[in-house]
């Protein structure tokens, strides 16, 4: 089964543009079938489109040894030609050999390439591009897309189209419904959304499928990155999985697992850059009362997280369920393209999980019994103009998870 994924309406909206389209994101998130669903795409428009992986030893070293070699694997012509290339990143010098390409041929050829991560495009890409491609991040499915995985068209419809960050409301649900999406919806708090993972029915395949993705991750990102201590790197990954939604003191962080703070600095911008992890920032404008600078760290597929840690108990078995709310919320926001995204902490130590776009503040309880409000009194008298919501894991009054589920 396929599921065509929701940014395939955003990268066709592309197509007409000159600029290289180029899609990056994790590994095994779903870039080459989404690849495939454009060139489909490009069918039906009966658009001239060749498609061609660098996997391939032989277009890779003609490839390598001159961009003009492209034209021994299209035609010559005028006429406007697609041209989708599958795992960029493999080419010796990826910049310049997108950056000949459209320099040369503007309006005759359009590339459309994937990348299996923005670390590579930064350790390789020597020419910024800038003005010639248009990045397009994609991610392991979101909910709406784990959704159309369980054949689910109408509920994932109905979660694409209505979600907080579009309609400023809480979803208004059937009771069915909103049973049906729960359940749903706690099997993805525990899997995630890789594609493989999502479309496998049986639970011991996805824990194995969740298990090897982490494995070839450590085999294949961590080499290409050039970390040699592969021991150290796996320590790091694991601490981080085992405190999301905490700070990260890379100083600690150095002292427990015996590397030096610059060593800890390049691993986690090599986990960022792979699409693994991401560092929350905190949110100041009092830097006397808000004194931090470290971040919080969140996994971008809480599935991945699980797995390193060995940890698939279902939801109602489960003791860190308030972490995977924060977790699989963030995600969210991520998800929905939220530009500004950010945590409140006081110097006192009371703190607020997601300051959205200066705008909105937002912390996540698995009830409503549990958010004491006298702790945010400092926050909510300093910042009346951040209106401050509390999302559960389901309540019928309150936010709750399902209406930041994208």
């Amino acid at each position: 089964m396929e599921i065509t994924r929701f940014m395939l309406n955003t990268i066709s909206g592309h197509l007409d543009n000159e600029d290289i389209s180029l899609i990056i994101g994790a590994r095994q998130a779903g870039k080459t079938t989404l690849l495939k669903q454009i060139a489909s795409a490009l069918n039906e428009k009966q658009a001239k489109h060749y498609s061609y992986t660098l996997e391939d030893p032989d277009i890779l070293a003609d490839l390598n040894e001159h961009p003009e070699n492209l034209f021994q694997y299209i035609p010559r012509t005028k006429e406007k030609t697609f041209v989708l290339l599958d795992e960029i990143q493999y080419l010796d010098n990826p910049s310049n050999f997108l950056k000949y390409i459209h320099d040369q041929y503007k309006g005759e050829v359009k590339l459309i390439a994937t990348g299996s991560s923005a670390f590579y495009i930064d350790r390789k890409y020597k020419d910024s591009l800038a003005g010639r491609k248009k990045l397009f991040e994609i991610y392991p499915f979101s909910f709406s897309e784990f959704l159309l995985a369980k054949d689910k068209k109408e509920l994932a419809r109905k979660i694409y189209d209505l979600t907080f960050q579009k309609t400023r409301s809480k979803r208004k649900l059937l009771k069915q419904e909103r049973r049906d999406l729960l359940l749903y919806w706690q099997e993805y708090a525990v899997f995630g959304g890789y594609p493989k993972v999502a479309l496998e029915a049986d639970v011991e395949e996805k824990k194995e499928h969740l298990k090897e993705l982490y494995k070839s991750f450590l085999k294949k990102d961590i080499h290409e990155s050039g970390i040699r201590n592969e021991t150290g790197f796996y320590k790091l990954i694991k601490i981080l999985a085992s405190q999301v939604g905490q700070l990260v003191n890379s100083e600690e962080l150095s002292g427990t697992i015996g590397l030096s703070g610059d060593t800890i600095t390049k691993y986690l911008h090599v986990l960022q850059k792979s699409y693994i992890i991401r560092l929350c920032s905190p949110f100041s404008r009092n830097i006397r009362k808000e004194l931090t600078k470290m971040p919080k760290v969140f996994f971008l597929d809480i599935g991945y997280r699980n797995a390193l840690l060995n940890s698939f108990d279902m939801w109602s078995h489960r003791q860190d369920k308030g972490l995977l709310l924060e977790n699989v919320l963030y995600i969210d926001l991520v998800k929905a393209k939220t530009d500004d995204v950010k945590f409140w902490r006081s110097k006192d130590r009371n703190e607020i999980d997601f300051i959205v776009n200066e705008t909105d503040a937002f912390e996540a309880k698995l009830s409503k019994k549990q958010l004491k409000w006298g702790k945010y009194k400092g926050f909510i008298q300093r910042y009346p103009e951040i209106t401050l919501k509390l999302v559960t894991a389901n309540d019928s009054d309150e936010l709750d998870a399902l209406d930041f589920s994208c």
